[in-house]
């Protein structure tokens, strides 16, 4: 599996944790749009496009199964980030 697009939009609003929008595209052949680029208490990390549920709480829509995809989505994802 290869990240073969990452477009990021950051968001300029004061007081806010969120610092932009991120979609990619894997492999040429699928998208994961809305993925959200947080500014938290260790630095940035990425947050999956999530919906909420009838409890209250916060389900992912889509999610990387293992730690190595998970990096590998946040450091193509914030280094597009650190260049926008």
């Amino acid at each position: 599996m290869q990240i073969t697009s990452v477009s990021v939009r950051k968001i300029e609003k004061e007081g806010s944790r969120m610092k932009g929008i991120a979609s990619i595209l894997i492999d040429d052949s699928f998208a994961v749009h809305d993925i959200r680029i947080i500014e938290g208490d260790n630095g940035l990390f990425i947050a999956m496009p999530s919906r909420k549920t009838a409890t209250g709480g916060y389900r992912d829509i889509a999610h990387p199964i293992n730690p190595d995809v998970r990096k590998m989505f946040e450091d193509a994802i914030l280094d597009e980030y650190k260049k926008a």
